[in-house]
């Protein structure tokens, strides 16, 4: 257990003190915890994502056995609008005081890979953990002329096919792009608003292709609603066996779906290191792995910590900035 003795220190403050706590801003008694004393307050996870989406159900797949092993509470804040750009000002207006999480999906990485971010380089954050590395997948309507990766990469080399994305500029367009310019395919995306008005939409046949996350077709594929085609990750994945990945065909580009969690980048290296041992308890309950299996992802594979996530999530970024710029979408 994370134990901290915030209790038997405040029950040392005199009457002046705690009446000036009383008046500080709420961070005034998080920037001042040490690494011993951590947690000292309300811990936020912040989600640019409403409530009940991906994001949000994955935070509390965790929070409440993470919860368990700290004295502190811990509570799910909301700062959506722009693309993350909310959760980032609120994040560096509390600046780095070790009880403000920030979760993390690629989102975050485009909006400041297109300079429209407080957020300006990557060493302002810090990974912590990683909750989720979800491989996409090209989909098409059953009902598709296509059926191998083969038939469908020689129609898209005659003529350009039309793929739904959520949106320009996010994940699927930018793993579209990565993936034509390997492959020498055409494409023509068309935006639907979000993922489930892409899906509806090529399930009504109007474009012809799309890429989903694994675990949000993997039911659909296996209802017969959708034809997976082709994963674009280094390998096959254990629910979809028969289903190749691009890398056997010598298009080496991995588009996966993200979620993790990082803090500000001057956040106490301690600090960092307790919030990752927090947030990996969390993951370690039997909720979180059946909720990641239920998904058709391995816990084992799928959780990382603070070293390799970090790592992964600044390789992402200038992917994603590289993208952009090919794409035309950034000035950066």
């Amino acid at each position: 257990m994370i134990h901290s003795p915030n209790v038997t220190h405040r029950a040392a403050l005199g009457a002046v003190a705690a009446a000036a706590m009383l008046a500080a801003p709420l961070t005034a008694s998080a920037q001042d915890c040490s690494a011993e004393e951590w947690p000292c307050d309300t811990i936020e996870v912040v989600s640019h994502a409403s409530a009940g989406g991906g994001t949000d159900t994955t935070i509390r797949m965790w929070l409440d056995a993470a919860r368990e092993t700290i004295d502190e509470e811990m509570r799910v804040v909301y700062k959506q609008g722009g693309g993350a750009r909310a959760a980032h000002e609120y994040m560096m207006s509390r600046g780095p005081d070790g009880h403000t999480i920030m979760a993390l999906t690629q989102t975050h990485l485009y909006t400041i890979a297109r300079g429209n971010s407080p957020i300006k380089e990557m060493d302002q954050i810090q990974g912590v953990a990683r909750a989720m590395d979800d491989p996409s997948v090209i989909v098409v309507n059953p009902d598709s002329p296509y059926d191998t990766y083969e038939e469908f990469l020689e129609a898209s080399e005659d003529q350009a096919l039309t793929w739904g994305v959520a949106q320009v500029g996010g994940t699927e367009h930018i793993g579209i792009s990565r993936w034509a310019e390997q492959s020498g395919a055409k494409t023509r995306v068309v935006p639907f608003g979000s993922g489930g008005e892409m899906i509806t939409s090529l399930r009504s046949g109007a474009v012809d292709a799309s890429l989903a996350n694994i675990s949000e077709a993997l039911a659909q594929i296996e209802e017969g609603d959708l034809k997976p085609i082709a994963v674009l990750y280094h390998d096959r994945v254990g629910d979809l066996p028969d289903t190749p990945s691009t890398y056997e065909h010598g298009h080496e580009v991995s588009v996966t779906t993200t979620r993790g969690y990082y803090v500000h980048g001057e956040t106490d290296p301690e600090i960092v290191e307790r919030i990752e041992q927090l947030i990996l308890a969390g993951m370690d309950s039997e909720r979180f792995k059946d909720y990641l299996r239920s998904s058709g992802l391995d816990p084992e594979t799928n959780v990382a910590g603070a070293d390799v996530w970090d790592k992964q999530i600044k390789e992402e970024y200038q992917v994603s900035l590289e993208a952009l710029r090919k794409l035309d979408m950034t000035d950066r």
